[in-house]
């Protein structure tokens, strides 16, 4: 039998939703919650997807599938979320390494049919999620990829970044953000001025039919206070 279990890596706890699934079974909660978190150490901060195979003397094996790819670059580069503006807000920039080493995981459970074409699918993954790559859009370094620009660097399956050129990566980006917090920073005054310009029209509109009301109620009065002239008697 299989269950499929979505546990934090790292840190699977007894709970009711597993005591359902796991309870008639008769297996050891405590062995299997040791055994996960064991086997799901290194997603640490992640939710996990793993099978557990148990068979009918009771004894179970861990299979431990790989996170989400977006979770998996969000791990690698430190973010905290991706980004919910793709094209115009970046959350982070990647370096080929970091690529690859994202890729080394995916790959046996990907329909990838070759470890380069693995390296494309996570830069894919970063076009949605905002990442750039190598200081660049991340569709550009797909087309790099097939090029053939990083086939060294894929062959060799590196994933440790030169110290150096982490250091240009950060700097880059940090001239990126600046600039992004430039363009939200004078949206907010476009739209703080908008409001404003709403709200000032909605406060005069009541004066301007205050004053057309009062003017039309003069009219009447005027019309009531004078009387027709007599005719003459001939």
């Amino acid at each position: 039998m299989i269950i499929k279990l979505l546990v934090d890596g790292g840190d699977m706890k007894p709970g009711p939703a597993i005591g359902q699934k796991l309870g008639p079974l008769g297996i050891n909660i405590g062995q299997v919650i040791q055994q996960v978190n064991s086997s799901t150490k290194d997603f640490k901060g992640l939710k996990v997807p793993v099978e557990l195979n148990i068979s009918k003397d009771k004894k179970f094996s861990v299979k431990v599938l790989s996170p989400p790819t977006a979770e998996l670059l969000k791990k690698e580069l430190g973010l905290e979320k991706a980004s919910g503006e793709a094209k115009k807000l970046k959350a982070g920039n990647a370096s080929i390494e970091q690529i690859i080493s994202v890729a080394k995981i995916k790959h046996p459970n990907m329909l990838a049919k070759d470890f380069k074409s693995a390296v494309k699918n996570v830069v894919g993954s970063c076009v949605s999620a905002g990442i750039l790559v190598e200081n660049k859009e991340a569709k550009e370094i797909e087309r790099e990829i097939e090029s053939g620009k990083y086939d060294k660097e894929i062959k060799a399956m590196k994933t440790e970044t030169d110290v150096e050129k982490k250091k240009q990566l950060e700097k880059f980006f940090a001239q990126v953000l600046e600039k992004q917090q430039e363009l939200l920073k004078k949206e907010e005054e476009e739209r703080a001025a908008e409001e404003a310009k709403k709200a000032e029209a909605v406060v005069e509109k009541p004066k301007e039919t205050a004053e057309t009301v009062e003017a039309g109620a003069e009219k009447p009065e005027l019309k009531s206070q004078i009387k027709p002239a007599k005719q003459e008697k001939q």
